[in-house]
């Protein structure tokens, strides 16, 4: 008999008001000389709000872990989680993909828990450093694995956009906790299934 553990997780951010970043997003474009006024950019700054307001926030869910009962110990990776977030400097979009993996303990996990995961620490103000970590540590901390594994693989376009403008560019980062740390042979097979030549 199968036996399961849940945990829910939500993040909530705080003291959302629509109606305030509505007027605020209106300010900021007129601050930049973009008028609001023509039929097509009426609601726009309510549109800005309600972006973003989704961008922050994760949808909430149920960390559902099982019984490793067969002894499972090969490594489980999710590769290619679509991945979408905020960079906390410019506030502009970076998009991408996570490669989220575990060598197993005493339970396992529920396989779209890894696309959650990332989604809930993703849709808030980040910077690709700390996110590829607090995925990490969060499920070293939560599943209480042998092992972490996290590859993220993303385009910023306040890169690509802005600044130096490099169009095509690719950030990619890493955390490897435990077992995929520590051994040169784990580690090596972690790599060579996300497809990142390291």
């Amino acid at each position: 008999m199968y036996s399961n553990t849940a945990l829910h997780v939500v993040h909530t951010p705080e003291d959302v008001d629509l109606d305030a970043a509505e007027q605020a997003a209106g300010q900021f474009l007129h601050a930049l000389g973009v008028q609001t006024d023509g039929e097509s950019m009426r609601d726009t700054p309510r549109r800005m709000a309600k972006a973003y307001a989704d961008l922050f926030t994760p949808r909430p869910f149920d960390l559902t872990t099982f019984p490793n009962d067969e002894g499972y110990d090969e490594l489980v990776l999710a590769r290619s989680i679509p991945l979408r977030s905020v960079c906390e400097h410019h506030l502009l979009p970076f998009t991408g993909i996570a490669h989220v993996g575990y060598l197993p303990g005493e339970r396992i996990l529920g396989l779209s828990k890894l696309a959650r995961i990332t989604e809930h620490f993703a849709r808030r103000p980040q910077v690709q450093e700390r996110l590829t970590k607090q995925i990490a540590d969060w499920l070293a901390e939560q599943l209480q694995p042998k092992g972490v594994g996290v590859v993220i693989e993303a385009e910023h376009t306040c890169m690509t956009l802005r600044g130096v403008q490099a169009v095509g560019s690719t950030t990619v980062t890493s955390t490897l906790l435990g077992t995929l740390r520590d051994d040169a042979r784990s580690r090596q097979e972690f790599f060579a299934l996300t497809g990142v030549n390291r």
